[in-house]
């Protein structure tokens, strides 16, 4: 996501992206106080980095190390504080609880309530693995609805809620294959996949992870990659390439090539570039 700077002091910083889709990135460091009072409409499910992170929640003072996860539930006050003299430093993601409702209901097969995790600092590999996927991830709507679903299936885990086991649509699902494969080189929105396959975002989102293995998300991204990868190495550079899949810009486009392939676009381009010249 496009991040806005906020400098609190000399040693603090908060880095926060815009809230889209339902889904909001802030990542933050502190040296001693961070923040007073306050409560959020949201989910705020962070991961702390670094350092002793110290919160008062629900009327009891919480303390959370590098590695571990808290879960803050909407409108609950907290303020938060470094734990020791070297401060601490944390990644959060904000979840719309309106998404995460829509998302439950999907996943449980039937209208729920608001998945309740009661402990506020817990070791989740699976909610830790959906922030860092949310850090990851690009400002797409159904990247948005990947990251939603990720949080209400780890949420309602922690809160020991039953989940429907997935039932795969096989042609609804192929019908929203078929239709990522067609639209490389734009953004497709979540409304789009519903009317083509006939089913809601976060159903589609689960069958398509049951049927391919991945989400609609990460199927177009990689989709996306590969129309770029197929023309490196050829005349034309690299960020002309990258804003023609759809990419925001090359630096964008550079770390999501790496983490998909291993290696940057651009030592990709001269070996491919080598292996053309030398076939010529």
């Amino acid at each position: 996501m496009p991040r806005n700077f906020l400098e609190r002091s000399c040693s603090d910083w908060v880095r926060a992206g815009p809230p889209a889709h339902g889904v909001q990135l802030l990542r933050a460091w502190f040296a001693g106080a961070a923040f007073d009072r306050h409560r959020h409409d949201t989910y705020a499910v962070g991961l702390t980095e670094s350092g002793v992170q110290c919160f008062g929640y629900r009327g009891t003072s919480h303390a959370s190390t590098p590695g571990e996860v808290l879960v803050l539930h909407p409108d609950e006050l907290h303020d938060g504080r470094a734990g020791t003299e070297q401060g601490f430093g944390y990644r959060i993601v904000y979840v719309d609880p309106a998404r995460v409702a829509q998302a439950a209901r999907d996943i449980a097969g039937r209208p729920c309530a608001l998945p309740f995790v009661r402990r506020p600092v817990l070791r989740s590999a699976r909610l830790a693995r959906a922030i860092r996927g949310a850090f990851a991830s690009e400002p797409r709507p159904l990247a948005a609805d990947s990251i939603v679903l990720h949080f209400a299936e780890a949420l309602m885990e922690e809160a020991g809620e039953p989940a429907l086991e997935a039932r795969v649509d096989v042609a609804a699902v192929e019908r929203a294959r078929e239709y990522l494969n067609s639209r490389t080189a734009s953004v497709v929105h979540s409304s789009e996949l519903e009317a083509i396959s006939g089913l809601s975002r976060f159903e589609l989102a689960r069958q398509f992870r049951a049927q391919l293995g991945t989400s609609p998300y990460r199927y177009s991204l990689m989709r996306r990659l590969d129309l770029v990868r197929e023309r490196l190495g050829g005349p034309r550079p690299v960020v002309d390439l990258a804003l023609e899949a759809g990419f925001s810009d090359q630096a964008h486009f550079t770390r999501l090539f790496k983490g998909a392939f291993g290696i940057t676009p651009g030592r990709y381009a001269k070996l491919t570039g080598h292996v053309r010249a030398h076939r010529a």
